[in-house]
């Protein structure tokens, strides 16, 4: 692929000194709130936007300085970004609502006080978009999805900044993501949204994808949790057929599984020979700070990070 001066110029700055992407992400919001609050024993409600942000700017100083960049959001980040170690560049989300999105065929919206002109004004090196995505959802419902995709392509574009888009998988008939049918569907689940995204009109940079397989259901796997959906040599099959499929530089993303299941994960995406770029790995990273903060409060999490984040 070709790219410019200026996206080149904002990739360096969201990479190590090999090239490779080491990133954090924070940029969770509604399931955020609702975690701390059930880990506090209170309503959502009662998480002010204080100590959200409280939250984000602790993980951002304590985890950047071992980062090559981290993702915020608008909403309650930007205190967070000033926080950040200058070794990290800054990715900061434009959707409305990241995992906690239940509308009817998952459909994506924008924040409506943001624009890319802004996030650059912001300072940061990226945009990114999350967008629920499965190739067997009706056509008129993918339709409206791949032409949300071209206007954002074409607006990170005219500034010159990177365009990372991250698709997560789902069930259209709405089943358990997480459970065994899921597991065996997602292989071709990530791939046809890989080979989607990475047509040249999304003007997409950066595929932030999910590992092909679920590593609980991989057979002999360090984290297999009894059923099989797929042999080791199988999975190891998915993440090439996977990677082979796209013609953008990609990133794994942790999609909110435990640190073991995600270093697993990254175990098989390398005996596989997949040519990643890396990651950008947020809950797997912190989310068992989450109640260490509810109840015990600032410094507490500060302390936990140092030794466990």
């Amino acid at each position: 692929m070709t790219i410019s001066d200026g996206k080149l110029r904002h990739l360096k700055a969201l990479s190590n000194a090999r090239g490779v992407i080491a990133a954090a992400a924070m940029d969770q919001r509604g399931s955020l709130q609702k975690s701390l609050a059930s880990a506090r024993g209170v309503d959502s409600k009662a998480i002010t936007s204080e100590m959200m942000a409280e939250f984000k700017s602790i993980v951002t100083r304590v985890l950047t300085p071992h980062a090559s960049a981290i993702l915020l959001d608008p909403e309650f980040g930007l205190d967070a970004a000033k926080a950040r170690s200058r070794n990290a560049g800054l990715l900061l989300a434009y959707e409305l609502s990241g995992y906690d999105n239940t509308r009817p065929g998952r459909l994506p919206d924008l924040l409506p006080h943001v624009s890319v002109k802004r996030i650059v004004d912001w300072g940061a090196d990226a945009v990114k978009i999350l967008i629920y995505y499965t190739p067997v959802e009706q056509a008129a419902i993918n339709d409206i999805k791949h032409a949300f995709i071209e206007r954002i392509g074409a607006e990170c574009e005219a500034y010159q900044i990177p365009f990372f888009l991250e698709f997560v998988g789902y069930d259209a008939q709405g089943g358990d993501e997480k459970g065994l049918d899921f597991a065996k569907a997602k292989p071709a689940v990530v791939k046809a949204s890989m080979q989607e995204f990475s047509k040249p009109q999304y003007k997409v940079d950066v595929l932030k994808v999910e590992v092909p397989i679920n590593a609980e259901y991989v057979e002999g796997s360090s984290v297999y949790k009894g059923q099989r959906a797929y042999s080791r040599a199988e999975a190891l099959r998915h993440f090439k057929e996977a990677a082979a499929i796209a013609t953008k530089p990609f990133i794994y993303l942790s999609a909110g599984v435990s640190n073991s299941q995600f270093i697993e994960s990254l175990r098989m995406a390398t005996e596989s020979g997949t040519d990643y770029s890396g990651v950008l790995c947020g809950c797997a990273t912190w989310k068992e700070g989450i109640p260490v903060y509810a109840k015990q409060g600032a410094k507490a999490l500060e302390d936990w990070l140092q030794k466990e984040g």
